[in-house]
């Protein structure tokens, strides 16, 4: 199901980069260690989906997972770095091809997009294969994401040209989540932490709204109102609650020795 980029690879002109300061580290730790926390809690799909943040201090390049490797076999070092045409900047291999299209047009005409992670994570797509609106505010953790959401109605097949990388983007618009039909999902957040704080509880709020379509009882909405003021409550402490996350997921991996800083 993944495509290789290697047919449309291009060979990046010479330029003076620093990839080394600790901003840049940072990213790739903090990248890397989300792939290791997806994988562990059942994100991904083979070597299909990908997460990309944009280079600290290089608003024209982005960090991204190379074909061919699960997300439980992302490290720092492994992840690869990007321009917008194309080119592999720094790091071995590259990109599959339909992460290459997506991400690198969502972060060329979206800058407020630091970070895009997009899985087939099964709560969450099996929201995107029902008729009607996929997310319903129904509990708390779906409430983080009230008027943050959009829909793009239109499966296209698989993104391997800059059009359909385009028509994401434009789909996605002023949301944060966007949710494809008959196909999965992408988070666009602020930065890395934020991204990864989304992507998990929006997760989980699928997977407990499943849970009560599957009991057949009649489902109780929040009122529009309760839902709005919720979001709002959510929405000053989420930066701050984000960073505290994924420093949590850090802890885990390295409390277990996963290596994703090599």
């Amino acid at each position: 199901m993944a495509h290789s980029f290697a047919s449309t690879k291009r060979t990046a002109a010479p330029r003076t980069l620093q990839l080394d300061s600790s901003a840049v580290v940072q990213a790739r730790l903090e990248l890397a260690a989300c792939f290791q926390l997806a994988a562990r809690r059942g994100f991904e799909e083979g070597i299909c989906n990908h997460f990309s943040a944009v280079v600290p201090g290089h608003s024209d390049l982005f960090f991204v997972n190379p074909y061919g490797y699960a997300f439980s076999e992302i490290t720092a070092s492994r992840l690869v770095v990007c321009d917008f045409d194309g080119n592999v900047i720094d790091g071995d291999g590259e990109p599959e091809a339909t992460a290459w299209y997506i991400h690198s047009q969502l972060h060329q005409s979206m800058p407020r997009v630091k970070a895009a992670f997009h899985t087939h994570m099964p709560n969450a797509t099996a929201l995107c294969l029902l008729e009607g609106p996929p997310l319903l505010w129904l509990g708390q953790s779906s409430l983080k994401f009230y008027g943050r959401t959009a829909v793009d109605e239109h499966y296209n097949g698989l993104a391997l040209d800059t059009s359909e990388g385009d028509r994401i983007a434009e789909a996605l618009g002023k949301a944060d989540i966007l949710f494809l039909k008959n196909h999965g999902v992408l988070v666009a957040g602020a930065s890395i932490a934020e991204a990864w704080d989304d992507l998990y509880y929006l997760e989980r709020a699928a997977e407990v709204q499943l849970k009560a379509m599957g009991s057949n009882r009649m489902l109780k909405p929040v009122p529009p109102e309760v839902a709005q003021r919720a979001y709002e409550q959510m929405r000053v402490v989420d930066p701050e609650s984000a960073r505290a996350h994924l420093a949590s997921g850090l802890r885990e991996l390295r409390r277990l020795g996963i290596a994703f800083d090599e």
